[in-house]
């Protein structure tokens, strides 16, 4: 019987102990998607207590707290942070077989080195522990990305954004590891919002030029992602609810982003219009840039409408939706290429049933020179579990070139989320180990700490063009 969180977690075989062991466990993380906050990196905050750096803004813990019957007060409330703590405590018990449990006690463990499980009769031991160690220098925000061996960091950020916090991060001689912007165009795309012409405004503040006309918007945009690329910026990431695409010319498109202007309520028809029009325009930027764009599709958002009037958008109540994905992003990359313009995209897909379609995907637009141009994003949200990681890779290798994989994302807006890497990694080596031992994959070093190395670490620095 193993013990829990012992050394060989996840490793089930002597082959996968050495591919982690040897290979995998000292690999730096390059993090090219995430929600860290710059300003909190740049500030260096010192955290009072553990619920500020492990519960706040964690909607992951607070779906399952919520599951628990866990009412809101202890969870987005005005309970006090030792009370949302306890609340958290009483929760884990219940999360076993959730990869919360595992990450909960791998984060306790790595971080603070306390071996403790998490439950009501533990809670207040480890808080006090906890809270004693945060007041040290090596529990801020970038000591724990230094301890992590975190040498890239992609932010999320709107095109509105002064990028501030990045221009001084990169001033700061003492901190080595790159922050760079992601350009997440939400504002732009999501036409039907009621905060949309607010967003509008903002973007004429920073681009310094009026908006009124949908031709105006994309100049406004291009740049922007000028801005982002002299800042650093190297990728765009998109929130796909689903994915429907038409050709549309600017005349119509102009005549939809006109109407919104003027309050009228749009079609669904009109907003795949609008949305493919300017997607495309989009993807034109981003590969005269050779920018990187990621397509996240298919999240179901904000299902519960009373919670929404509460707390507000991404607290928790968003779900795997239905996307339709093959003919529209199909005909979306055709578009591109058809024009020498199809950037170099990583797809996402919440919906594990769409694996095989993503994987299938990458094979149908290539670029001479440019291994894995279009590939097939580590599994995202509701599917970075044991399972969902394991059914990715195996679809990935199974129709394409697993070697060339850009493996993981923490995708998570806590400082101690890195474990999700080693997570990763463990699946990744005790797959590769599970392949060596049944006579699937040769027994050769040398090709395996290549596939090792470059899933873990250098494929996603060579792919996003920082080596």
């Amino acid at each position: 019987m193993k013990e829990f969180l012992a050394d060989d977690f996840l490793l089930y075989t002597p082959t996968a102990v050495k591919l982690y062991k040897y290979i995998a466990k000292e690999m730096p993380i390059f993090d090219f998607h995430c929600h860290l906050d710059p300003k909190e990196i740049l500030e260096d905050k010192q955290y009072k207590n553990l619920t500020q750096l492990w519960l706040a803004g964690d909607h992951y813990k607070w779906r399952t707290m919520r599951m628990n019957g866990i009412a809101e007060h202890f969870i987005t409330g005005e309970a006090s942070d030792w009370e949302k703590f306890f609340a958290w405590a009483e929760t884990v018990p219940s999360l076993i077989g959730n990869p919360l449990y595992h990450w909960t006690h791998m984060e306790l463990k790595n971080f603070f080195n306390i071996d403790k499980r998490l439950s009501p009769d533990t809670a207040l031991e480890i808080w006090d522990e906890c809270n004693e160690k945060l007041q040290s220098a090596e529990f801020t925000p970038q000591s724990l990305i230094k301890k992590s061996n975190v040498r890239f960091i992609g932010t999320t950020d709107d095109p509105t954004s002064t990028l501030k916090y990045h221009q001084l991060l990169k001033q700061t001689s003492t901190f080595e590891t790159k922050v760079v912007p992601t350009f997440r165009p939400d504002g732009a795309m999501f036409i039907e919002r009621p905060t949309f012409q607010r967003w509008i405004k903002n973007l004429e503040h920073v681009a310094q030029k009026q908006v009124t006309s949908l031709a105006e918007l994309i100049k406004a945009l291009k740049q922007r992602v000028d801005y982002f690329h002299d800042n650093g910026g190297r990728a765009a990431d998109h929130d796909i609810p689903y994915m429907k695409y038409q050709e549309v010319t600017l005349a119509e498109a102009e005549m939809i982003f006109t109407r919104r202007m003027n309050d009228e309520l749009l079609s669904q028809d009109e907003l795949i219009k609008y949305r493919s029009f300017l997607l495309k325009e989009l993807g034109k930027m981003y590969a005269d840039k050779q920018w990187v764009m990621q397509l996240h599709i298919g999240a179901m958002r904000n299902n519960n409408t009373k919670m929404k009037n509460l707390l507000g958008a991404d607290a928790g109540f968003d779900s795997i939706g239905e996307a339709d994905i093959a003919r529209g992003l199909s005909e979306f990359l055709n578009a591109l290429d058809q024009e020498d313009a199809l950037p170099r995209v990583i797809l996402f897909n919440l919906n594990p049933k769409d694996n095989p379609v993503l994987a299938a995907m990458m094979g149908n637009f290539y670029e001479t020179g440019v291994p894995g141009k279009i590939q097939f994003g580590t599994a995202w949200w509701f599917n970075d579990h044991i399972d969902g990681m394991e059914r990715q890779m195996k679809d990935f290798a199974n129709v394409g070139l697993l070697s060339h994989f850009i493996g993981m994302l923490t995708d998570s807006r806590s400082f101690l989320s890195y474990e999700r890497h080693d997570y990763f990694r463990r699946i990744l080596c005790n797959l590769i180990g599970e392949w060596v031992e049944q006579g699937k994959v040769p027994n050769d070093s040398t090709v395996l700490q290549a596939l090792i190395e470059n899933i873990s670490y250098y494929n996603a620095e060579r792919y996003f063009l920082q080596r």
